[in-house]
């Protein structure tokens, strides 16, 4: 799959714009397109095992107004879950194509997730946000290294943890269970205005720019 054809799927799905407007983006605005701010809860359960991660997502301003377009179905000037319900579903359903742009490893080894569930969309007034849960297949252990990461690879999509020491929260955890974070570098927009698409072409996202990328959280539990 080219680039292109990639970020035309990921607008698709993950923004819920047509796809034409990632084709017609112009070269002055190659990369990002989007802007997320993400919180994060790692689930456990009551034998001590990750069982699920469980995101809140929240678009950038200028996407989220894209996003909500003509979904006002009773003109009541707000976005109520139902009105957002189908959108809701297509983000959440088609962003299995990306990865859920989620990575978990445990001691070493990479888990899957199955099918995510307890998905809806919110919207404040300004901001659209996707709230969705990721079981994992196989429930595991945190009492060895737990590694969880976020971002995309392909640097098409900016993701950031939020502010403050609540982004990603321990939700159930056994007593002791410690977490550090370190957030992925914040990204501008006026930053990538002169660089063309076929310089994002040329590069990966994770070597790009020297722009650390990547939102990531370790745990350690007793």
């Amino acid at each position: 799959m080219t680039l292109r054809r990639r970020q035309a799927r990921a607008s698709a799905a993950l923004a819920g714009l047509a796809a034409g407007w990632a084709l017609g983006a112009s070269p002055a605005a190659a990369h990002p397109h989007i802007w997320v701010e993400t919180r994060t809860e790692i689930v456990f359960d009551d034998a001590g095992r990750v069982t699920a991660i469980a995101h809140a997502w929240t678009f950038d301003e200028a996407n989220s107004a894209s996003m909500v377009f003509g979904l006002d179905a009773n003109g009541d000037g707000r976005y109520a879950r139902d009105e957002l319900a189908e959108m809701a579903e297509l983000n959440a359903t088609s962003l299995g194509d990306f990865g859920y742009f989620t990575y978990l490893v445990a001691d070493g080894d990479d888990q899957a997730f199955a099918a995510p569930k307890d998905y809806f969309l919110t919207h404040d007034g300004t901001a659209l946000t996707l709230h969705f849960t990721l079981p994992l297949e196989s429930p595991t252990r945190a009492d060895t290294a737990l590694v969880l990461e976020v971002y995309d690879p392909e640097f098409y999509i900016s993701f950031r943890m939020a502010d403050g020491d609540d982004a990603v929260a321990l939700a159930g955890s056994p007593e002791g269970c410690a977490i550090d974070v370190s957030r992925a570098a914040e990204v501008r927009l006026d930053q990538f205005v002169n660089l063309s698409e076929a310089f994002f072409e040329a590069i990966t996202a994770t070597e790009s720019l020297g722009v650390d990328i990547v939102n990531r959280a370790l745990v350690a539990c007793p």
